[in-house]
């Protein structure tokens, strides 16, 4: 898979040292793998979920650092791209303003 909006990663792991070491670790594991659905993801990553946005936009979450963190991905399985969308304390996530904003 091809990773999007990588350099967001960054940005993410400035914001949230602790969640460094689990974003690059991700971020190595979508890069060697061949999802071809959410089925394929959740091989990968058990918890992964996909979720409804406000615009209708469906997106993947996944769990970051022992579920303290989540990253919010929109993923092409076709043409194999994972587009980062945002990343969020588990506080953030469960107050459902990010789906607003896709």
């Amino acid at each position: 898979m091809r990773i999007v909006q990588a350099y967001r990663l960054a940005e993410f792991a400035a914001k949230h040292a602790d969640a460094g070491e689990a974003l690059n670790a991700w971020a190595a594991t979508v890069r060697r793998a061949t999802w071809r659905s959410l089925i394929d993801a959740r091989r990968t990553y058990r918890h992964a979920d996909a979720v409804r946005a406000a615009s209708g936009t469906v997106v993947t979450v996944f769990n970051i650092k022992g579920n303290h963190y989540r990253l919010v991905a929109a993923i092409d399985y076709e043409l194999q791209v994972v587009n980062v969308l945002n990343f969020l304390t588990h506080a953030e996530y469960d107050k459902d303003n990010w789906k607003k904003a896709l």
